[in-house]
């Protein structure tokens, strides 16, 4: 073997960059609108496939030519290719943050420095950042870069593993089967570690969870080097490979429209099926005598597959800035979507044309000259160079400022907003509450199975505490400025001992001094950022412990949809015997207010014991009532929320709702 032998090109296979372009595209449709298009996040196993098989055909076909592996070539390639795209999405994001929204500062040192030592995806998971959390201040521009993460990992550990093999072992088999079992592994972790009703950040983040992804791409070109595949082959062989494609993709299509991101289905063998099938496909795409190189391969594809590494950066922040600008997505989706769709393509072309592909050429024993160059007031660079750099600078010094401002913020303080201020209060005074009230509702839910036992009993109790309640209107009166939102006295009355077990997100945390004032013995367990996928093991721990109430009420939505499939799993651990009081969602600046509040309607008329509060309805033409987010009652709107939501609880059963 010829050491100084030249490696041989790799074949550029055009319909990686069609499949690249519909994976980003899924991605970018899933985070516009996660309810209609739920399997979109299956656009990153695409990536991680493609990356997987050209890293390691690329390593493999180096080192059989040259008996070796140039690592420095290899990670000087990958830093030019990665780095400036990454860094101008860090610091510009940062610019951006800094001088308009600051409300985001809290952490951002972290996250641009893990970022940049690629372990960003462990930082997210050691503080417990959730990927599905939609709505919540907390809300990250940059949640989606852990992906760069895991394959800057994959980058700097699979070379060194992958010579290591080629060294010891003589044989490809040996190594693919190495590789397959370490990709078993990582998809048997993922199944074992996904727990039902809890938020599956954790795995999705995990590299040890995600891996099984990438290592298929590098077994696949093990067993399939491109420099192996020849385009002249029988005709039986070709229609063969291209049945093989079809049938990929409309499994992959399947997946794709199926597969919802928290759901049992995509962790224990979803995802590993949809990798596998991918893979399959990206082995038929990479052969020459194949069709299915050619049908992925257009202008269109090819532009956007070409940039799809700088679309899939800057999606996330232009999306969510540009939403938290405006107030009515919910009214304009498709026209919003257009405009973002607009914005991402704009800013990733000028970051390939001025950024990317610059720096990607750039010869760095240059770099003195090109300074020098910079400063002169001379032709010897084009002006727009000069303009691009400048602005590069400005960005830079900028978005360092937020970083450096950053360190001085401390904890919770990024977002001092007086709604923000009140949610936080309103958390810590509900914890504390929350432990007497379940042992209270645990001993009165005791009492009351003992007395329905005897029915005479039950019945009287009922009589003589009608009659009380009207006396007790009379003679002590409560929370008397509330009947001027319609509660009369003899309700107010009986909210004072009825037993209501809630659950609810930050709009439930705002409401909540008043609600607990009409319903004293309510026990609330909301929480920012709070999604439906979290509280069946909630509601089963405390129907466990007799403290589930035999009224509920729910106030999920606001930070992301949910499924009827969903909503099944929660309503089963509720049991039939309860009534569920469900306030449905006023978001108007996020698209799937609509979509959750329809969801609602369907699920009336399948549980029997739902009631669906139509607070959207009550509130939408009464903008006053809402903080500038839209979404938070105010103090002029916290009243009639309350209100609203008792008024149903006291007077509505399923019977009268119909």
């Amino acid at each position: 073997m010829d050491k100084n032998q030249p490696t041989q090109q790799r074949r550029y296979i055009t319909g990686f960059d069609g499949l690249r372009a519909l994976g980003v595209l899924g991605v970018i449709l899933y985070h516009m609108n996660p309810n209609v298009f739920k399997g979109g996040y299956l656009g990153v196993p695409i990536f991680f496939i493609i990356s997987g098989y050209l890293i390691t055909d690329q390593l493999v076909r180096q080192y059989q030519t040259k008996g070796s592996f140039n690592f420095k070539v290899f990670f000087t390639k990958r830093l030019k290719r990665i780095y400036p795209a990454l860094c101008a999405v860090l610091f510009a994001t940062s610019a951006y943050i800094v001088l308009f929204q600051r409300s985001l500062l809290e952490n951002l040192h972290k996250i641009v420095l893990t970022n940049l030592l690629n372990v960003y995806n462990w930082w997210q998971i050691v503080n417990g950042q959730s990927y599905f959390e939609r709505f919540a201040n907390s809300e990250s521009p940059f949640t989606h870069l852990w992906t760069l993460s895991i394959e800057g990992q994959f980058y700097i550990v699979w070379p060194v593993l992958m010579v290591i093999m080629l060294k010891l072992l003589k044989k490809r088999s040996h190594i693919f089967n190495i590789t397959m079992i370490l990709a078993i592994a990582s998809a048997v972790l993922m199944a074992v570690l996904y727990q039902p009703h809890v938020d599956p950040s954790r795995i999705y983040y995990g590299t040890d969870t995600r891996m099984f992804s990438i290592l298929f791409g590098c077994a696949l070109a093990i067993l399939w080097p491109s420099s192996r595949l020849k385009k002249g082959i029988e005709t039986r062989d070709r229609v063969l490979l291209d049945a093989i494609g079809i049938v990929c993709f409309v499994g992959m299509a399947f997946l794709f429209l199926n597969l919802t991101d928290q759901g049992a289905a995509l962790y224990r063998g979803g995802m590993f099926v949809f990798s596998l099938l991918a893979t399959i496909l990206i082995a038929v795409i990479a052969h020459p005598g194949a069709d299915w190189n050619q049908v992925l391969t257009n202008k269109l594809f090819t532009w956007i597959g070409a940039r799809s590494y700088g679309i899939y950066l800057y999606q996330f922040p232009v999306m969510l800035f540009f939403e938290a600008r405006m107030t009515n997505i919910a009214d304009h989706q498709v026209t919003y979507h257009i405009i973002e769709a607009i914005l991402i393509l704009v800013i990733s072309e000028l970051s390939f044309r001025y950024i990317e592909q610059p720096i990607a050429h750039f010869d760095f024993k240059q770099t003195g000259q090109f300074l020098k160059q910079l400063v002169t007031f001379n032709n010897s660079q084009k002006r727009a160079t000069k303009v691009v750099s400048f602005l590069a600078v400005l960005i830079f010094a900028i978005g360092m400022t937020g970083v450096v401002q950053a360190t001085t913020v401390k904890p919770g303080k990024a977002n001092d907003s007086a709604l923000a201020q009140k949610i936080k209060k309103n958390k810590a005074t509900n914890a504390k509450r929350n432990a007497a009230l379940i042992s209270e509702a645990k001993k009165a839910n005791a009492e009351k199975k003992k007395a329905a036992k005897d029915a005479s009993y039950s019945k009287s109790v009922s009589v003589a505490s009608e009659q009380s309640l009207e006396k007790q209107a009379k003679k002590h009166p409560v929370n008397q400025d509330l009947e001027k939102y319609g509660l009369t006295q003899v309700q107010l009355q009986r909210a004072q001992t009825l037993q209501v077990t809630a659950f609810g997100d930050s709009v439930m945390l705002d409401g909540q001094n008043m609600l607990q004032q009409i319903f004293p013995k309510m026990v609330m367990e909301a929480d920012v950022g709070k999604q439906l996928v979290a509280v069946p093991a909630e509601a089963k721990a405390l129907a466990d412990k007799g403290a589930l109430a035999d009224n509920i009420l729910v106030g999920l939505g606001t930070n992301g949809p949910f499924t009827l499939d969903q909503m099944d799993a929660l309503m089963s651990v509720f049991g039939p015997q309860r009534t569920v009081y469900w306030i449905n969602v006023r978001v108007p600046t996020r698209e799937w207010q609509n979509d959750v509040n329809a969801t609602l309607q369907q699920a009336k008329k399948r549980y029997k014991n739902l009631v669906v509060i139509d607070w959207f309805g009550y509130a939408n033409s009464h903008d006053d009532w809402f903080y500038d987010d839209r979404v938070h009652p105010n103090t002029t709107g916290g009243p009639y929320y309350a209100a609203f939501i008792a008024k149903h609880l006291l007077e509505d059963t399923p019977q009268n709702t119909k």
